[in-house]
């Protein structure tokens, strides 16, 4: 399995950095990634939804640590060249910027980077493009 496209909106919040959608294997796609800033850098939060106790539950996550760190440094690696393209600096990653060696892997194909947008639009194109929308 391999993450063959990814698309980032940046988004201009303290904690919340960027929507994410990737497609897998050019036939699966996952939408409402989000980049977060987060005390020891930035990760990804999966795509999840608010129970009715309150809390969160991811609608879709990897099931190991390794998909998860593919994942992570593909998403990742995409925000710091749309940050780049846009002529700012690349992000500060923390303790999380360490990537295992040897990791030669092809780097996914870039779908255009999005002009930035208000987090309102954000979310509203995400619910537009949804399959899941009547």
């Amino acid at each position: 399995m391999e993450i063959t496209e990814v698309k980032v909106f940046p988004i201009q919040e303290e904690k919340l950095k960027a929507f994410v959608s990737i497609v897998f294997d050019h036939c699966f796609m996952v939408n409402d990634i989000k980049i977060i800033q987060g005390r020891d850098g930035l990760f990804i939060s999966m795509p999840s939804r608010k129970k009715k106790n309150g809390e969160f539950k991811d609608v879709a996550h990897p099931l190991n640590n390794e998909t998860r760190r593919m994942i992570e440094d593909k998403v990742l690696a995409e925000y710091d060249r749309v940050l780049a393209e846009r002529g700012e600096a690349p992000a500060d990653r923390g303790e999380r910027a360490v990537r295992p060696a040897g990791d030669d892997a092809e780097e996914p194909r870039a779908l255009a980077a999005a002009p930035e947008k208000s987090l309102e639009e954000i979310e509203e194109m995400h619910l537009r493009d949804s399959f899941w929308t009547v």
